[in-house]
């Protein structure tokens, strides 16, 4: 154990909140579009479509949004100096073309902050459906499946999904505070909590940029004086055990992240929603982790479950302990995170690869 290691004292801010309190008071955490919104959104798709401008190169400039942008701006202080989540909903996501959804989406997102890659082929636009693969396969990716995903933090200040098609059953969202599971744990096991500040092997699933060992080494925690910065994924950790220059998990480490994991499952704790389509939910990675509930999807492949992600880089968002490079590349706020190898450009593919 290392000695040197500061713990911070107990976290009393607005991103240690309990489910059950936000559960019954929506109000702080939906945020409904109106008429002239939906307009306004539309209009600048057009404008976009009509002037071929490809989706990577949308921006706040040519995606101007007058009338919404102020409560964007509330969203966003919401993300990063807030509770740390909103549901922004709905787009009539029906009557769009995928093109014209995506467009829609990646447009709203360029509000919040700039698109990070999520994966080796360079997609700043990502698709979450099950493509029947299993997360056992060593270079899988969880989002990929159809299982449930466990707690987790993504590489990016802040992920945002828009559901374009649910599940026939199941595929609940799930959301909790890292701080508040902190505050729990430092209640009841103080001793274990500590060494979640200690850098712990997380696995790349095969996503290795140049000259970078095939896992990273962060801690759960980050305490810089100021914030308590989390990042966690704990299959990823489990598999990175496989690697033989990877920090070995000891018996307490296990008992330290399987305490967390209980948890970020308590009800008492987290938050459950089921996204409609036409909704779009952004999470702050550095305070909370998300979750997805295992699904049944419909037979008729039209139908099936689809969803787009954002990885966004906020500007002005909060500093990054330096270990952070090991993961985000940079940890300069509005040029950090994402997933990058050697050769992949920024794509935004349309349809689900």
């Amino acid at each position: 154990m290392n000695l040197q290691i500061q713990i911070p004292p107990r976290q009393e801010n607005m991103l240690a909140w309990y489910g059950p309190e936000l559960r019954s008071d929506t109000d702080k955490w939906v945020y409904q579009l109106t008429a002239a919104d939906i307009a306004e959104i539309e209009a600048a798709a057009i404008t976009i479509e009509e002037q071929n401008i490809p989706i990577v190169d949308i921006n706040r400039e040519n995606f101007p949004l007058p009338v919404l942008r102020a409560k964007l701006e509330t969203l966003s202080e919401q993300l990063i100096n807030g509770i740390g989540f909103a549901l922004l909903g709905r787009i009539p996501v029906e009557r769009y073309s995928a093109q014209q959804a995506a467009t829609i989406f990646y447009g709203i997102g360029a509000q919040i902050g700039d698109a990070r890659m999520q994966n080796a082929k360079g997609h700043v636009l990502g698709h979450v459906r099950d493509l029947n693969l299993r997360s056992a396969e060593p270079n899988v990716r969880i989002y990929q499946t159809n299982e449930r995903q466990t707690f987790h933090t993504d590489s990016s200040d802040v992920v945002g999904l828009l559901c374009l098609k649910k599940a026939r059953k199941g595929g609940e969202s799930l959301l909790v505070s890292a701080i508040t599971i902190y505050n729990e744990m430092l209640e009841i096991r103080p001793d274990l909590v500590r060494l979640l500040f200690e850098p712990i092997a997380t696995d790349r699933r095969g996503e290795i940029p140049e000259g970078m060992r095939p896992f990273f080494s962060i801690p759960v925690y980050n305490w810089d004086g100021d914030y308590l910065t989390a990042m966690y994924q704990r299959q990823y950790i489990d598999s990175a055990q496989r690697f033989e220059n990877a920090m070995k998990l000891t018996p307490r480490h296990i008992q330290a992240l399987d305490l967390f994991d209980d948890l970020a499952n308590d009800p008492n704790l987290n938050l459950s929603m089921q996204l409609e389509p036409g909704d779009m939910q952004f999470v702050y990675n550095h305070g909370l982790l998300h979750d997805r509930k295992r699904f049944e999807d419909w037979p008729e492949p039209k139908n099936r479950r689809h969803l787009l992600r954002l990885w966004l880089s906020v500007p002005d968002d909060r500093p990054l302990p330096e270990i952070f490079r090991e993961r985000f590349g940079s940890i300069e706020p509005g040029n950090r995170g994402g997933i990058s190898v050697q050769r992949a450009e920024p794509c935004a593919p349309i349809e689900a690869a």
